[in-house]
């Protein structure tokens, strides 16, 4: 840098004019030729690449001018790609370049004499203005592709690649063209001239919002706006070749379309064109127009089938061709899958449908009252989903039979399956609700089991408890519906008291022995003398429970009774103080007291070792048996065993 300041201080007319009249002209030859031998030891520097067939002291003045009084250039005698450029207004450098005198400007973007590796472009991508330094804005696809992507030589038109001096003109950003075909292809060949952005824009190619089809003699209507334009604008002459734009006719549908019909509405009277059935709108989906009337065929359109469009039943678009439709099954499937077919009408849809809807049916609850099984109680208020409900897909109309059982689950579990009812709800039940029930007590005494006194009052449910409680078993139900409530017993085994009752007697008794339904506490009068205990004398004024009593904490007589021993009852103190037990013995008291009252005695003494003799019969038996023992509370018992014989013990 030092070398360079040097010299381009010696080159100046200050150096140069001057000093050569002050001190003459031979002395500053001299120095001149000296400092030509010097100016090789103090270059600037070496030249760039591009620059280095111009090394050498030399080769100056072909970028330098001299002779000038200022320091000047010779950049664009060489570089006249850019001085057409600036002459013309257009590119980067007529914005960048600031014309100066000596064309000095070039040096602040391009610098010499830094090697041969030093870059003389000098290119800031990132902060770099496209629209404000070249006047080429980019916007949409532009903004997101790399420079080299529409600088490179292909995109250069051959023109201007003549004057550019890089052997690589793809490393150059000059020469390039503003017109979209500059770089791409004329995808139109020619028929849409060159201006691309009347039509396009930058964002995308294949849609042209500047274009609209509503300004041409075509407007775009109905299904047609989604049609892709290559469908129609397609060379039909010749084809995979670019779509046409120009010179197509339109005189008809028939245009672009083929008629689908084969000339069929050629015949008639007034000439039809596709517009009198048809429109944009869809192919299928429209109507006959004004000038043609169903009415006029064997088949009148109304209600839902005015509705339809031709296709529906016209599959083939041949209207010459006849359709059956004397029955409905003749294009509609039948939803119920010949349930009614043998009906006196058949399978004629017109008796519960019409043309209007198929739904709501005109089968309604007034007509269901006059069919097979009227509609009655609460069976009026059900859904008709309720008792028909869907099978897959087809619902069910038609039943095996008109029985409870075909709808409703068997809340007996089976038990009236077997005659004589037979699974017939309606003999105890009726449609106003499942209960109360038509079996009354009326009705109860025509079964093994009649309904007397108390009983007559007693609530079924009383009876008849669910089968988780009761302890027989119920028959398991042989339809398929499990119940939806407790199932409850109405067969029993057996039809004794003690089925549903629990005997508070613990016996083997019947119940009916001595008791009635009218009432438990009312016994009947008991025959004792058919057991082994028969009541006499004092012992037929005496209650059942005095005998009878409870054990322990129960609440009932216990019945029978194993022992019939005076003691059993009358225990409550032995006047005899024991001496009649012990040792095995347990004498009867009826062998000494009898039953009318405990005095009389009907004991013989004859029975025993000591018989009375005729002066011993009239002797009372305290005379002789005069020992006395306390028994407690306060009382003596005489004493009977074991009393002496001997005649010195009494007299």
């Amino acid at each position: 840098m030092a070398a360079a300041y040097i010299f381009r201080k010696l080159t100046t007319p200050k150096y140069l004019v001057k000093p050569y009249l002050r001190a003459g002209r031979w002395v500053w030859v001299w120095l001149l030729a000296g400092c030509a031998q010097c100016l090789g030891q103090i270059s600037p520097g070496p030249l760039s690449r591009a620059h280095e067939q111009l090394e050498g002291v030399t080769h100056c003045a072909a970028c330098h001018d001299f002779g000038g009084h200022a320091r000047s250039f010779k950049c664009l005698e060489c570089h006249v790609e850019i001085q057409r450029r600036l002459d013309d207004h257009a590119g980067y450098h007529t914005r960048a370049f600031r014309s100066s005198a000596g064309q000095a400007d070039c040096t602040r973007c391009h610098m010499e004499h830094n090697g041969q590796k030093f870059a003389l472009i000098s290119l800031d991508r990132e902060n770099f203005d496209h629209a404000a330094q070249t006047g080429f804005a980019l916007e949409g696809k532009h903004r997101t592709i790399g420079c080299e992507k529409c600088h490179m030589a292909k995109n250069i038109p051959q023109v201007a690649r003549a004057a550019i001096k890089l052997k690589n003109p793809s490393r150059s950003f000059l020469g390039l063209r503003r017109e979209c075909l500059n770089c791409h292809e004329d995808a139109h060949r020619g028929q849409e001239g060159p201006d691309c952005a009347r039509c396009h824009h930058q964002d995308s190619w294949k849609t042209a919002p500047g274009f609209s089809h509503a300004n041409t003699i075509f407007p775009l209507t109905g299904l047609h706006q989604n049609v892709a334009c290559e469908k129609c604008h397609a060379s039909r002459a010749e084809p995979n070749t670019p779509p046409l734009f120009k010179g197509l006719s339109y005189t008809g549908c028939q245009s672009c379309h083929n008629d689908p019909h084969h000339g069929a509405f050629k015949e008639i009277k007034v000439q039809a064109t596709c517009e009198s059935c048809h429109n944009t709108g869809g192919w299928k989906g429209n109507h006959p127009s004004s000038n043609f009337h169903h009415s006029s065929t064997k088949f009148m359109l109304v209600g839902k089938h005015a509705e339809l469009s031709c296709g529906r039943c016209h599959q083939d678009s041949n209207f010459h061709r006849p359709i059956p439709h004397d029955r409905c099954s003749s294009c509609h499937e039948d939803p119920h899958k010949g349930q009614f077919s043998a009906r006196v009408a058949g399978s004629d849809c017109s008796a519960c449908h019409n043309q209007t809807s198929y739904r709501p049916a005109l089968f309604d609850r007034e007509t269901h009252r006059r069919s097979a099984f009227p509609l009655e109680g609460k069976h009026a208020t059900v859904a008709c989903a309720d008792c028909h409900p869907p099978a897959g897909r087809d619902t069910v109309y038609l039943t095996r039979k008109l029985i409870c059982s075909a709808c409703h689950s068997d809340q007996h579990n089976g038990q009236f399956a077997s005659t004589p009812f037979e699974n017939k709800c309606d003999a105890c039940h009726k449609q106003d609700g499942f209960l109360p029930t038509t079996f009354t007590v009326a009705r109860h005494a025509q079964t093994k089991f009649a309904l007397t006194g108390g009983h007559t009052k007693v609530d079924c449910a009383e009876c008849h408890k669910p089968v988780a409680i009761v302890a027989a078993a119920v028959p398991a139900a042989k339809s398929g519906r499990a119940p939806t409530g407790p199932v409850r017993q109405y067969h029993f085994t057996a039809q004794t008291c003690i089925t549903c009752h629990v005997d508070p007697h613990q016996s083997t008794l019947a119940c009916e022995g001595c008791h009635t339904t009218d009432r438990w506490k009312t016994v009947k009068r008991f025959d004792h003398s058919t057991t082994k205990f028969q009541l006499d004398r004092a012992h037929q004024k005496v209650t059942c429970t005095e005998c009878h009593r409870a054990e322990a904490l129960a609440k009932a007589p216990k019945f029978p009774m194993k022992s019939t021993q005076c003691s059993d009852c009358h225990s409550a103190q032995d006047v005899h103080g024991g001496q009649f037990l012990g040792d095995g013995r347990r004498e009867d008291c009826s062998a000494c007291h009898m039953a009318t009252q405990w005095v009389e005695k009907t004991f013989s003494h004859d029975k025993t070792q000591f018989p009375l003799d005729v002066a011993h019969r009239n002797v009372t038996c305290e005379k002789c048996h005069k020992q006395q023992r306390p028994i407690g509370g306060g009382k003596l018992s005489r004493v009977y065993r074991d009393t002496s014989t001997e005649c010195v013990k009494c007299h």
